[in-house]
């Protein structure tokens, strides 16, 4: 079996329905509304997003998704998910690549995110790409009720060092 070759791009309006379905069919991942995802691509936003999917090189199959805010200097990874059938294969590594070089191109410093307390996985990968534990917050996540592991990874010195 040859290794699964996959590509990012930004999310456009045609990836919407896509994404959602990945979205809903992981336990872990937020289950936003299509219209969460349908602001994230607004051309002139009051908080700008970076929003990305992976796709299957080859056959165009969108595997993973990623959708970060914007606030310079900071930026919050709020949601990343790749699809069950292929996680396991880098895509998530690969989705935080990319945002990570369009936010060095945006001059940010950080990036938080939260991720629940019992998602070892996940917190595995964040590690893995530079992210470090900086706080928890109790009883942050709801159905079930979870406390939130708060992660950062630093790019750049602020401006002020």
């Amino acid at each position: 079996m040859t290794p699964r070759q996959f590509q990012v791009r930004p999310m456009i309006q045609q990836d919407l329905h896509r994404v959602v379905e990945i979205a809903n069919s992981l336990a872990e991942a937020p289950h936003w509304a299509i219209e969460a995802y349908q602001s994230a691509l607004d051309p002139d936003p009051p908080v700008p997003r970076i929003a990305l999917v992976a796709e299957e090189s080859g056959r165009g199959r969108m595997v993973g998704l990623l959708v970060a805010k914007v606030v310079i200097p900071e930026s919050e990874l709020e949601t990343i998910a790749v699809a069950a059938d292929a996680q396991g294969a880098g895509v998530g590594g690969l989705l935080i690549e990319a945002m990570v070089e369009q936010l060095l191109k945006e001059q940010v410093a950080e990036v938080h995110l939260e991720v629940r307390s019992s998602n070892e996985r996940a917190q595995r990968l964040y590690r893995r790409y530079g992210f470090e534990q900086t706080a928890s917050r109790a009883r942050y996540y709801s159905d079930p009720i979870e406390d939130a592991v708060l992660m950062a990874r630093y790019l750049a010195p602020a401006e002020d060092e």
